[in-house]
């Protein structure tokens, strides 16, 4: 009887430890994948800046090459400048 109640509490000891280990385990990969989740969503961030560097730049070339040619502006439909307007 006693040599019963060794062997369940080993065995008790033995699951617990491995329960414990693998909420460590578990919390190790949260947190880096938390810190992942902040990396990319930087990347994301600048990705869009940059973006929107670029197509400022695109949109006064556009506008330049209006002027020096003597362009006047074409004509757009409504939704185009709904669109230009809310910008």
């Amino acid at each position: 009887m006693q040599q019963r109640k060794e062997t369940g509490r080993v065995e008790f000891m033995s699951n617990f430890k491995s329960i414990v280990e693998r909420i460590r385990t578990l919390e190790t990969e949260r947190k880096n994948l938390l810190l992942e989740i902040e990396e990319l969503k930087k990347m994301a961030d600048s990705k869009a800046k940059a973006l929107e560097s670029e197509v400022g730049m695109l949109r006064e070339e556009v506008e330049s090459l209006r002027v020096l040619l003597g362009a006047e502006e074409p004509e757009v439909d409504a939704g185009q400048k709904k669109k230009q307007m809310r910008k």
